[in-house]
């Protein structure tokens, strides 16, 4: 889903202590929902002076509140000038499962000035994330990976797999993995507020970021005052239809690309006709199926092929390593100025030199399976659904739509989030987003009444405002937060055409990783 990531941006490298208690001792500020104010210290010693951490309490159950507590890390940048400070800007990088500590060192740089001066920044490690209580299922890498085609020939292995994770996760951390989940999370954020002394919160999200942000103006309406969600995560879509959304919306994308690649047929020759770059393309995949392709020291079979979907988001990027991955077949070694599959989709945890650990698909589980008790507990249902998708959705709707741990989880202890109460933010997308497709964000955008959303048409990736610093709704982001005028209406405009290789060269990527929100 992106390339060339700033590594200190997501990873939080040397300030996630893996030794944190899971559970500490209560103290009276979680009983009551009020923390302490948090003990600011430096960081670390590689990081500015002006990077401050700190440790906070938060109940583990909210409905216990002097229960046991989790400790919550949250880091922050302070405004430069007292006298134009407004009050805090949380942020979140998407997930769920993914650290977010090191987010305001990360934008700081690239954060308009008007914007910069009005808040104080404040990242946090979700509950359950790097440096707040983490916890892990102890898996395997095999067990790990998310991305499962759908074979009449391997399902029980996948039925297995499934049964396995939630297992395992219930095994190790089953006293905790239960209060993992999206509503918690916005109390926590509701904790940073308290904590921090502030009447109100703004925030600017990302992704599942999205969620995270609508649900807290479900809990909180009065305490929501200036709200970016960007790439947006549809609330009645979680969390199934949410990952089958890669699917649906991967054909449209895949046809753009057949389209864009035709026309460009003296350089690619991939086919002269969406209908034969099409056909070339399914030739690849079968003959891969057949024998693996060598390709940078892989070996490519069609169905992981077929999983590097996110790609064909942006014809620019896809259009040359097919092009390499067929030459591959046909013994031309590909060039290097063409990465490999496994880099063209690296998401963050690999990128940003995260531990080898199982962290962030632990929360990840834990998340999506108990935000909502909508998951398919008979394996047959997975089966039929898999079977019916992937002749529907042939790129990708076998992996979308396979089984997946959630089947086997805890029942969730609090129902899904309902979007019933007023939120005046401001919603904001790319038309061409892999990861949280077009209709995911109006999805969103609907679901928040008094919202608006600030569209860039033609605009590629995952992840906008300060992402792309020359996307087309930048300034309608940055007038938001600047002054919390929403725009009278919806806001559409044309992003410009992304360089060859695609969006690489942005300096903030925010995006995750192809399995990822």
């Amino acid at each position: 889903m992106r390339t060339n990531r700033i590594a200190p941006l997501l990873a939080a490298a040397g300030l996630l202590a893996t030794t944190v208690p899971l559970l500490s001792a209560t103290g009276a500020a979680a009983a009551d929902h009020r923390p302490a104010p948090p003990s600011w210290h430096r960081c670390a010693a590689d990081r500015p002076a002006s990077f401050e951490c700190a440790t906070i309490k938060v109940p583990l159950d909210y409905a216990r509140p002097r229960g046991p507590s989790l400790d919550l890390a949250i880091s922050r940048v302070r405004s430069e000038k007292p006298a134009e400070r407004r009050g805090v800007l949380l942020l979140n990088p998407g997930g769920p499962g993914d650290p977010g500590l090191d987010l305001p060192l990360g934008i700081l740089d690239v954060l308009p000035r008007e914007v910069r001066d009005q808040y104080d920044l404040i990242g946090f490690d979700p509950r359950g994330v790097g440096a707040s209580s983490p916890v892990g299922c102890g898996l395997s890498d095999a067990e790990q990976v998310v991305d499962r085609p759908y074979h009449p020939e391997t399902f029980a292995t996948d039925v297995a797999w499934a049964r396995t994770v939630a297992d395992k996760c219930r095994e190790k951390a089953g006293a905790v993995l239960p209060y993992l989940t999206t509503r918690n999370t916005a109390r926590d954020m509701d904790a940073i507020r308290s904590a921090l002394g502030e009447r109100k919160i703004s925030y600017l999200g990302y992704s599942y970021g999205t969620y995270l942000g609508a649900v807290y103006t479900q809990l909180f309406p009065a305490r929501t005052d200036r709200f970016v969600l960007d790439s947006g995560v549809d609330p009645h879509r979680v969390w199934r239809d949410a990952i089958r959304t890669w699917a649906t919306e991967a054909e449209p994308a895949f046809a753009r690309w057949t389209r864009w690649t035709a026309e460009r047929d003296a350089e690619y020759h991939l086919g002269a006709s969406p209908a034969a770059v099409s056909r070339t393309f399914w030739d690849l995949v079968a003959r891969a199926d057949r024998d693996p392709i060598e390709f940078h020291g892989e070996k490519l079979t069609g169905d992981t092929i077929r999983s590097a979907r996110a790609l064909f988001f942006s014809p620019a990027r896809a259009a040359p390593l097919v092009a390499a991955v067929k030459a591959a077949a046909d013994g031309t070694p590909p060039p290097a100025s063409v990465p490999s599959l496994r880099d063209a989709l690296a998401g963050a945890r690999s990128a940003a030199g995260e531990p080898a650990s199982d962290n962030g698909i632990a929360v990840f589980w834990s998340v999506i399976c108990g935000d909502t008790d909508s998951w398919p507990r008979d394996p047959e249902q997975y089966r039929r659904d898999a079977v019916r998708d992937k002749a529907a959705y042939p790129l990708y709707g076998d992996f979308a739509s396979n089984i997946k741990p959630c089947a086997f989880w805890q029942r969730p202890r609090e129902a899904v989030t309902p979007m019933r109460t007023r939120a005046n933010v401001l919603t904001v997308q790319n038309e061409w987003d892999s990861q949280t497709p077009l209709v995911s964000g109006q999805g969103l955008h609907r679901a928040l009444k008094g919202s608006r959303m600030a569209l860039a048409l033609g605009g590629e990736g995952h992840g906008v405002y300060l992402a792309d610093p020359d996307s087309c709704v930048t300034a309608t982001v940055t007038g938001y937060l600047a002054t919390g005028r929403l725009p009278a209406q919806d806001v559409s405009c044309r992003a410009t055409t992304p360089p060859p290789g695609g969006r690489g060269a942005a300096p903030l990527p925010l995006l995750p990783a192809p399995d990822r929100f």
